[in-house]
């Protein structure tokens, strides 16, 4: 199976295929580099590569898929004893391009002047492609194994619902070590065939593009810059990845964009599975199968209101855990999410957040920190939140707020601002204000570092 017809001479020879920081490639000098690594580096167990923005290491990224071999892009914000630990797990025996040399593992450099025209055989459709590291939000985070197959599946479904094309020009800012950055963004513009421009931080700046693809973050701060919004209305599509946007931001973006965000909803074992407007429920892609699963594991009615644990089935899931000792996808094909969600009779689904540290459970009736989030991100002077819960002796657990915010916010205003909007039980009781969040080195908040501080 041919995962990535750029590489194999199809379509034309573009002279920007890949932009990066100023620096382009085209089609065939892509194609010629991807080819030079892979004759370097084809019959090793897995490679690891640092996911930095660079031409070098999205070439190294590109040459392990044509050769076959296990890609494992390394967070470059990861330190030394996760790094070790995924090399370890992942059994990585080259490294591409690394800057830092780990002991023990023979280094490959990339070298963009490289070219070789090499034929390689497709490997098989479920041998894996990518090991990509989940985010780690309740613990350590987990290597997760997918197939070549699955990756063609869920590119060929997500240009179906984008009408994704050749024509298109994809501008992202998505980290190369996550699903939205490498598989959605660098593989899906090489299997469908459009060129590829990634921004490291502003998915807005430099050459105009059909599709935008940003993270919640880099979303914020292009609606906080009105002229810059107003460039993007030219696009076809703006995607937001890897997590929900807030609403408030969304509307701001329609406002100056003329644009509704499309949001894609998945995990790294599920790839993207969802799609729909922000602050819309999401509808599954064709051929994906959901249900969601009460506390006793039967099916919660899809009325829009009850709760269940989503589970997913399709052609888009992993093949297992690189720690064997975890769960692999079950026999009856069913991988449960971890992610509690509503199903409305029409389909649509609405995620409200993990299940354990996205749910405070007050005097037994669910509070989904999501919905507070979601709120407290509405006050003008609120940067960033996580809501978690906290023991309580009467009510079981309270709802805890972490902000980081602007100078003279107080915690009176933001519980106020919150009462107005949700329920009293909705209510932070308490409100700590922080620098920053701590997150893990994929980027995502540790709430379960927030639950522990208390």
């Amino acid at each position: 199976m041919t995962l990535l017809p750029a590489l194999r001479g199809s379509g034309a020879d573009r002279p920007d295929a890949l932009r990066v920081a100023g620096r382009t490639l085209s089609s065939e000098d892509l194609q010629g580099c991807a080819n030079a690594v892979a004759d370097r580096i084809r019959g090793a167990r897995a490679v690891a590569v640092d996911a930095l923005p660079s031409l070098e290491a999205m070439v190294g990224m590109v040459g392990a898929v044509q050769a076959g071999v296990p890609l494992v892009p390394v967070p470059p914000a990861a330190d030394a004893d996760e790094r070790s630990r995924m090399l370890r797990e992942t059994g990585v025996n080259l490294l591409l391009g690394a800057a830092a040399v780990e002991a023990g593992l023979p280094v490959v450099p990339i070298d963009l002047r490289e070219r070789t025209w090499t034929t390689h055989p497709d490997p098989a459709p479920g041998s894996d492609a990518v090991i990509l590291y989940t985010g780690g939000v309740c613990g350590p985070s987990r290597g997760v194994r997918i197939s070549r197959r699955a990756i063609a599946a869920d590119l060929d479904l997500l240009a179906g619902a984008w009408r994704w094309s050749d024509e298109d020009v994809l501008v992202q800012g998505a980290p190369l070590f996550r699903a939205y950055g490498l598989v959605v963004g660098l593989l899906g513009a090489l299997r469908v065939g459009s060129r590829f421009v990634h921004l490291d931080r502003d998915a807005s700046a430099g050459p105009a593009g059909t599709i935008y693809l940003a993270l919640p973050g880099q979303w914020t701060r292009i609606a906080q810059d009105a002229p810059r919004a107003r460039a993007l209305s030219g696009a076809r599509i703006l995607v937001c990845g890897d997590a929900p946007l807030a609403p408030v931001v969304g509307e701001r973006l329609r406002l100056l964009t003329s644009h509704r965000i499309i949001e894609g909803y998945g995990t790294t074992e599920t790839l993207v599975v969802a799609t729909g407007c922000s602050g819309a429920a999401h509808t599954p892609l064709p051929g994906v199968r959901t249900r969601l699963l009460g506390r006793d594991g039967r099916p919660v009615p899809a009325d829009g209101e009850s709760v269940g644990e989503l589970n997913i089935c399709g052609p888009t899931l992993f093949s297992g855990y690189v720690d064997r000792s975890e769960p692999a996808p079950p026999a009856d094909g069913w991988h449960a999410t971890g992610d509690l969600a509503t199903v409305d009779p029409d389909g649509g689904h609405r995620i409200l957040g993990r299940r354990g540290a996205d749910v405070v459970r007050c005097r037994d009736r669910p509070v989904y920190a999501r919905q507070v989030e979601e709120v407290l991100l509405t006050h003008p002077g609120v940067r960033d939140a996580a809501v978690v819960g906290a023991p309580h002796r009467t009510r079981g657990e309270q709802v805890v707020a972490y902000v980081v915010a602007a100078a003279g916010l107080t915690a009176q205003t933001l519980i106020d601002h919150v009462g107005r909007l949700l329920s009293a039980r909705h209510r932070p009781r308490r409100v700590h204000f922080v620098d920053e969040l701590p997150r893990s080195a994929q980027g995502r908040v540790r709430k379960s570092l927030l639950i522990a501080a208390g």
